[in-house]
């Protein structure tokens, strides 16, 4: 009887060291099966960013060598003679009510002059709802060529041409997204925000994107000036492209390159140049002799007028610009004191050669 036992302890010995191996083993099998299923699974919307993971880091970059950063919308240090001066000009015109913020993405550098200030939007919310369009694209929760239909609801007077085209006609997306901006078609903003949810929906996203000031509630043209927006959150707008904390680098190429097809250069673009003392009928082609780029967007309902624009400096380095002026009825003073506000950049930002 004795004999048995010696061998059934060397049995238990070696049985409880490979039972803990195996069960290892098939814990191990079954893990590998459940991330690998869900990995496959979670692939396609991972790749249409449908999960959130963030695109780019906000944080400015480093490039080797010391190359030029990205920026990041934060403002640190007051240009104080501009503001100042933004203050003077707007104080000289009885009856306007003005706005401006500036913004150099890459060192912090800002000016500003109320510039949380709520104000008519009229077409310059139409660079906030291409900024969402094309998040939506990015998304894959839109396609590129998906067609959008006219209806009766969505029909825009004023400026543009899709509204003239019978209803039912089909307009796809990146046509809409580009005459939006290149001839501010008011139909074609419609269009975009009636795909993109609605009103209600929209301004959400506004909200989300940190644009408090940016509500839409009624269709374009919206001549009575009930859409809102401020200078911050035009300049912010396009900053969160520039700087890629928001959309990939194709769909900020698409943005860039959609708002360079505007035909209005008679704000930013203009009263830059004229900070430089100079005049011209073409004052992008003129801004190119000094090394800088404005790419803008303006609006324009009468009693309200704004621009916001995407500044290259001489030095590589990019700013953010907006104004906003409300005030009577197709009066003159209110786009001039835009190119006023605007030409006092010029005079500490652009040097001429």
């Amino acid at each position: 009887m004795n004999s048995g036992r010696p061998s059934r302890s060397r049995s238990n010995g070696w049985s409880q060291p490979l039972t803990l191996l195996l069960r290892l083993i098939v814990m191990g099998v079954g893990l590998g099966v459940i991330v690998g299923t869900s990995l496959k699974l979670l692939a396609p919307r991972l790749a249409q960013g449908a999960i959130g993971v963030p695109r780019a880091d906000p944080s400015p970059r480093v490039l080797p060598g010391g190359g030029m950063a990205l920026g990041r919308f934060e403002p640190r240090q007051e240009l104080s003679g501009i503001s100042q001066a933004w203050g003077r000009l707007a104080a000289a015109q009885k009856g306007l009510s003005a706005s401006g913020f500036l913004l150099v993405l890459d060192d912090g550098r800002y000016a500003q002059l109320q510039p949380d200030l709520a104000l008519p939007a009229a077409s310059s919310i139409k660079s906030p709802i291409l900024l969402a369009g094309l998040e939506d694209l990015d998304a894959g929760k839109l396609r590129w060529n998906e067609r959008l239909p006219l209806t009766k609801e969505v029909m825009g007077g004023g400026a543009g041409w899709m509204g003239n085209k019978p209803l039912g006609t089909r307009f796809p997306f990146f046509e809409a997204a580009t005459e939006m901006i290149r001839v501010s078609d008011n139909s074609a903003t419609n269009l975009l925000i009636k795909r993109l949810g609605g009103k209600t929906s929209l301004n959400r996203r506004f909200q989300t994107l940190g644009l408090p000031a940016t509500v839409v509630k009624n269709w374009l043209p919206d001549l009575e000036g009930t859409n809102t927006t401020s200078a911050r959150d035009l300049a912010k707008a396009i900053a969160l492209v520039d700087t890629g904390e928001k959309l990939s680098p194709r769909a900020r190429d698409l943005y860039r390159e959609i708002m360079s097809t505007s035909n209005t250069n008679t704000l930013i673009p203009l009263g830059l140049l004229k900070g430089l003392g100079k005049e011209s009928s073409d004052p992008d082609s003129e801004l190119l002799s000094y090394g800088v780029t404005a790419i803008n967007k303006t609006g324009d309902i009468g009693i309200a007028y704004s621009d916001a624009a995407l500044i290259q400096l001489p030095n590589g380095q990019r700013a953010v610009a907006a104004f906003m002026v409300k005030g009577p009825f197709n009066d003159p003073r209110s786009a001039e004191l835009i190119r006023a506000m605007a030409g006092e950049i010029s005079k500490t930002l652009i040097v001429a050669p």
